[in-house]
């Protein structure tokens, strides 16, 4: 079987060259991490304790990894973690985060590059954030004698449909994890029917929910929303997560209600990297007052410099709202922080939505556009809760913005239902983390005796 798969591996990567090397040309991507993603040259682990190698695919299970790591450690104290990711941003911000952690991008699947990182980690527990089925990868983890776990499990009906073809190969994957923390009953169901044990499949919720920062106050928000001089009377339109054509849609609601509300102010966080210098572009032919997060840091631009209504060169303050383009990797959850209404990006197009409980449980006005597959239960929750709201273009996402501006009671009601959903939705570290420590090293066992 690994024999088949490297073939099959090998065949795909072959046939995707020519995009890969545009893109590794063209927007600097799959340029780092050659030797650990084809060879498995992953740094060698010191330590010779009990060690979890946790994966996190990307910058939404990056985040995901803080607190359950930090529960963790409660319990088995003992524990070195390390960190995998797979994209440049995970792998950017994780060793920003988890400086004291080794990181390395994981490999690919391929037989000789699993082995190789097996040995040179030599882990006990291997842990998958949310759902990343790589058979070698896993059966590589088997071999060395390593247990293995997936968390935040989640089993969309369309990954469901597509797995259910492979059934047979997928079963015995499936049967070869130790645990299965999935989010909800639902995903459950669905991993049952595809092969897993159901004594192996524990039901503890979204992770997301309690990595959810609800202080607006804390000290990462309040040090931006001074270094961006917003002030207590300003409504800050925050659009984050985004991809083409969402900053366009963002800045022309932003263009038609500037006039009637000059307290208005606009933050753009695109989603990947790559497209920062592409939305510079939109900003500069608009013709409005705006700044870029990254110059003006680097620039040590203090928070007046940045005003609430912008900068002239000149040093002139000009009548017209500033704008601010993040281009910085990680900050977006404390962006959030500062927001008073909140679109979340990556729902107008094919992407499925992207992360939408961050904004909710600051309190926010929250909405997105129909595209949400990836989130559908937050989706289902925040909608039945009537805390947050759908928008299907350009004109509804105007209109969504100028009523929370002008009914500010009715902004406030709908963030406090958002905040109370996701405080009620809290628990699910606490609970996978207890799992670990009974399932994974017996401890709750050993307490009883």
């Amino acid at each position: 079987m690994s024999y088949l798969l490297n073939v099959l591996y090998l065949t795909l990567l072959f046939a995707a060259s020519p995009w890969l090397l545009w893109q590794c040309w063209r927007k600097g991507k799959y340029r780092e991490g050659f030797a650990e993603k084809l060879l498995g040259r992953v740094p060698m682990r010191e330590g010779d304790g009990p060690c979890m190698w946790l994966h996190a695919v990307s910058v939404g299970e990056v985040n995901l990894l803080g607190p359950l790591i930090e529960a963790l450690r409660r319990d088995a104290p003992q524990l070195e973690f390390v960190i995998s990711t797979t994209t440049m941003t995970g792998y950017a911000l994780a060793k920003k985060t988890y400086a004291d952690h080794l990181v390395f991008y994981c490999p690919l699947d391929f037989s000789w590059a699993v082995r190789t990182a097996m040995r040179r980690i030599r882990p006990d527990v291997l842990v998958l954030a949310e759902l990343e089925l790589w058979p070698n990868l896993i059966r590589a983890a088997k071999i060395h004698g390593a247990k293995v776990a997936v968390v935040n499990g989640r089993l969309s009906e369309r990954s469901y449909r597509g797995y259910r073809r492979l059934r047979p190969l997928i079963g015995r994957l499936l049967r070869c994890i130790d645990l299965l923390a999935v989010q909800n009953a639902c995903y459950a169901e669905r991993f049952e029917r595809l092969g897993a044990s159901p004594g192996s499949l524990h039901v503890t919720g979204s992770l997301k929910f309690d990595g959810a920062e609800t202080d607006r106050h804390n000290r990462a928000s309040e040090r931006l929303r001074t270094w961006a001089g917003f002030r207590p009377g300003d409504v800050v339109f925050l659009a984050g997560s985004t991809q083409e054509p969402e900053e366009a849609l963002a800045l022309e609601t932003f263009r038609l209600l500037r006039d009637e509300f000059p307290q208005l102010r606009l933050v753009l966080v695109p989603r990947h990297p790559d497209r920062f210098e592409a939305v510079a572009d939109l900003l500069r032919e608009s013709g409005l007052p705006w700044r870029r997060r990254s110059t003006c840091a680097t620039a040590g631009l203090s928070s007046s410099e940045f005003g609430t209504a912008g900068q002239a060169s000149s040093g002139t303050r000009q009548t017209t709202p500033a704008i601010l383009l993040v281009d910085t990797i990680g900050e977006l959850s404390a962006w959030w922080g500062t927001a008073s209404i909140a679109y979340v990006g990556g729902s107008m197009g094919r992407r499925g939505g992207q992360n939408m409980i961050e904004p909710a449980a600051y309190g926010a006005a929250v909405c997105f556009g129909p595209q949400t597959a990836n989130f559908r239960d937050v989706v289902r929750a925040l909608l039945a809760a009537e805390a947050a709201v759908v928008v299907h273009d350009g004109r509804e996402l105007t209109a969504f913005v100028r009523r929370m501006i002008t009914s500010p009671a009715i902004a406030t009601q709908m963030g406090h239902r958002a905040q109370s959903l996701v405080q009620s939705q809290k628990g699910a570290t606490q609970a996978t983390a207890t799992l670990f420590a009974e399932e994974m090293f017996g401890l709750g066992r050993q307490k009883a005796a």
